[in-house]
């Protein structure tokens, strides 16, 4: 099971800054578990979900000057939080950032999506319009946000292709905007400035033919359901694939597909995949991410890196 939250200790408003200037809610130990895909992860000290960029601002600068760390949780997914949770300001982004507007001028749109829009509904929505580059998209989870962070890709597309520009707020709680010269993407990875918080990209699309793209999705849609474990908790693919290979491969030649470590277990049909079996805790799947990368190590002589992130106190 989890570790159990801390009990809240009650605290004059007043204490915390920006909640006495803006009415979105705010929370004691609230456990991570709830907000991530694997669903596990321990308390977080202090968890905002803020409703605008002023309010997002105001929270990293107020935490800045404490010295206080501040965390970015986006939709949960590619991310495991340790069992004692995350010291310092959780901030979530809500609802005001997952509008999408969008501006079309001939075969060209150019989409500004809020980086809490989820990436699936983003793509349906080009799909219906008929516009191509994201369809390989169809069915990765999470937040178009926390898919630009990762440069999230499948099936030969990446989102770092159609990317025009991202905007945020700086370490210093001021907006920012970053046109692409300034971003450097590579395999699952998008180098940002140190502190910088994405609300919002600025997407480039290109209009196709409606029946072409449609299908293109469909058959991204149809390889993702044979193999991947969508009907349990998980944090999407584990590992990234070495040059040349495929992680899941290198795992099931070393006869680790359906090993299991507590609640924890290497899914029986992909075994890029971990899920939670009902009980896990963050140290079941930690242990069984150093089991496989140990053995794979040990017997093929490739060093597995993580494409999930791990956050937090263990």
């Amino acid at each position: 099971m989890n570790a159990p939250a801390r009990e809240s200790e009650a605290r004059p408003i007043d204490d915390l800054g920006p909640a006495g200037r803006f009415s979105s809610a705010w929370k004691r130990d609230e456990p991570l578990a709830r907000h991530t895909s694997m669903r596990v992860g321990g308390p977080a000290d202090l968890f905002c979900e803020v409703a605008s960029d002023e309010e997002l601002g105001a929270w990293i600068a107020w935490g800045r000057e404490r010295a206080m760390p501040v965390f970015l949780l986006g939709g949960g997914t590619n991310l495991i939080v340790g069992d004692r949770g995350i010291r310092g300001l959780v901030l979530k982004l809500g609802r005001r950032f997952v509008r999408t507007e969008w501006t079309i001028e001939g075969d060209d749109a150019r989409v500004v999506v809020g980086a809490a829009a989820n990436f699936k509904r983003v793509v349906l929505d080009t799909l219906e319009r008929g516009f191509t580059g994201l369809e390989f998209g169809e069915g990765i989870p999470g937040t178009i946000g926390g898919g630009v962070i990762m440069n999230a890709g499948a099936f030969g597309g990446e989102i770092g292709e159609v990317v025009e520009a991202i905007c945020g707020v700086d370490a210093n709680g001021n907006p920012s905007r970053l046109p692409r010269e300034a971003l450097h993407f590579s395999y699952r990875h998008l180098a940002l400035p140190a502190g910088f918080v994405v609300t919002a990209l600025e997407v480039h699309l290109r209009r196709g033919d409606r029946e072409e793209i449609q299908a293109r999705a469909a058959e991204a849609r149809r390889r993702r359901g044979l193999r991947q474990p969508l009907g349990q908790p998980n944090a999407g693919s584990i590992w990234k694939n070495p040059p040349g290979d495929f992680a899941g491969r290198l795992i099931e030649q070393v006869g680790l597909q359906g090993e299991q470590v507590g609640g924890a277990q290497i899914s029986p049909r992909h075994a890029n995949f971990i899920v939670n079996t009902g009980s896990a805790t963050a140290a079941d799947i930690r242990a069984l991410m150093d089991l496989t990368r140990d053995r794979v190590w040990a017997a093929r002589g490739v060093w597995l890196e993580p494409e999930v992130r791990l956050v937090g106190e263990w």
